[in-house]
């Protein structure tokens, strides 16, 4: 890959990795200081779900976090945009779309129908 394009993911990349940083940092400090007690339970049961779905966003980004730093790492070590699966090269529309992308289309493509195949005979 062109030492342009690496720059450009690179930056693309830290941009993403910093605001999800500051994200994830503010939503749990924002759990960590909510701690209303209500006596109404539906006031309570509402506080809950939405905690909860907090909880699962940040999971999330969190998920997302470690990718970013995992795409990082391969852009330092000459791996970036290189399928793990067959060993080709990702296309850098693909790149583009999802920069921490870890398989090529087609290699992808075949994931997503095994991992649905599995789903449906279950």
């Amino acid at each position: 890959m062109r030492t342009k394009d690496l720059a450009y993911f690179r930056k693309t990349l830290s941009h993403q990795l910093e605001e999800l940083t500051h994200k994830s940092d503010a939503a749990v400090s924002g759990l960590l200081t909510t701690v209303e007690d209500s006596g109404d339970p539906v006031d309570q049961a509402e506080r809950d779900l939405e905690r909860s779905l907090s909880i699962r966003m940040l999971d999330r980004e969190n998920k997302l976090i470690l990718k970013i730093q995992r795409a990082l790492r391969k852009i330092e070590d000459g791996t970036f945009g290189i399928c793990e699966v067959c060993g080709q090269k990702i296309g850098i529309e693909r790149l583009k779309s999802r920069p921490v992308a870890e398989l090529c289309i087609d290699c992808k493509i075949r994931q997503e129908k095994l991992e649905k195949l599995a789903f449906d005979q279950t």
